[in-house]
């Protein structure tokens, strides 16, 4: 979204006449910095992608806008008046592009970020919230944190019974999940590789939040740590050797098959090259928020199809009527499963 001139400087001259809200209560945020929060919350600014999928999943109408804009298929699979609302650009991750001036004019009660909880980030809260006084709360993104992470946002804006849903339905996906894999050993559970990028060749490495749906119930061949992505030759895969390749990449599906430098590949050779859904958002990243919890059912289903008996189409028709509140039709799921834009 583009702002001119008239509208950033009427926004800008508001924010700093207007009298601060009344302070209703003080809520931790997963860093441990005290949050101080209007008596009622009732405009969100998301500072990435996680963040705007939360807060739409458990108060949509909340939500200010987008980091960027929906396309009409994806809006497809949301409530119409919100996928739709304007572009806002970024204030966290690659390509940040909301600058302070844009975020004062849409005067949000509150900035929302979700994801990492490193000292890059805390700064960057910290920092935003000093110049903006607009309170800024960072909320953990991993799995294990989902649960904790809706309550407090639920604290945040005053929805706590309806975040207890949300957080015991997340505990209760994952608990099933893991428990029934957690019997097989490590050097037992599949080898996958995250495949990324139209040649299949940008990854993520171990303990990346971008590869944790792999990890929380397969081994991610990329290994090593320190997490983030990072490009990988050919030479490397083939060393690897993948037992499973996983790939949000349309064009790499599609054309891995009949490459003869991906040809030995085990993954390649034996057909278990999978394409993930994402629509309207990715079920194993792009991006690394809530919308991989369905994910993880679909990995599961993947590579432990007798421990993993669900019908799928019914997991993702109910995941998707909770959390993106539109019932999709059985047509629908089969676009989604398919991987299709």
């Amino acid at each position: 979204m583009k702002l001119n001139r008239r509208a950033l400087i009427a926004g800008l001259s508001a924010s700093l006449i207007a009298p601060r809200g009344v302070r209703a209560a003080t809520v931790n945020d997963a860093t441990g910095r005290a949050i101080e929060i209007p008596a009622r919350v009732t405009r969100v600014f998301p500072a990435g992608p996680p963040a705007a999928i939360l807060l739409y999943t458990l108060a949509p109408e909340l939500l200010l806008g987008w980091p960027r804009a929906n396309r009409p298929e994806e809006c497809v699979y949301m409530l119409p008046d919100i996928c739709t609302r304007p572009e806002i650009g970024r204030i966290t991750g690659r390509g940040n592009t909301a600058n302070l001036e844009t975020v004062l004019a849409l005067k949000p009660d509150l900035i929302l970020d979700v994801g990492s909880t490193s000292e890059t980030f805390v700064s960057l809260a910290a920092r935003v919230q000093e110049q903006t006084k607009i309170p800024y709360a960072l909320l953990d993104g991993r799995f294990v944190a989902i649960p904790t992470t809706y309550r407090t946002l639920g604290q945040l804006i005053g929805r706590q019974a309806e975040a207890e849903d949300f957080a015991d339905f997340t505990h209760r996906t994952l608990t099933v999940i893991t428990e029934r894999v957690a019997n097989v050993p490590a050097e037992q559970r599949p080898r996958v590789y995250y495949a990324r990028g139209p040649r299949g060749l940008v990854t993520a490495l171990g303990g990346s939040i971008n590869v944790e749906t792999v990890e929380l119930i397969a081994r991610n061949v990329a290994g090593g740590t320190g997490g983030g992505l990072a490009n990988v030759s050919i030479e490397q895969v083939l060393l690897w050797n993948p037992d499973v390749i996983v790939t949000i990449d349309q064009d790499f599906a599609a054309n891995v098959r009949s490459d003869p430098s991906w040809a030995s590949v085990k993954a390649v050779r034996e057909g278990r090259v999978h394409l993930s859904p994402k629509m309207p958002f990715g079920w194993v990243d792009f991006p690394p928020a809530v919308n991989r919890l369905i994910g993880l059912w679909w990995l599961a289903k993947i590579l432990y199809p007798q421990r993993f008996p669900e019908d799928l189409h019914a997991l993702t028709r109910d995941f998707y009527s909770r959390f993106y509140h539109v019932k999709p039709s059985d047509a629908q799921i089969e676009h989604v499963l398919a991987g299709r834009d």
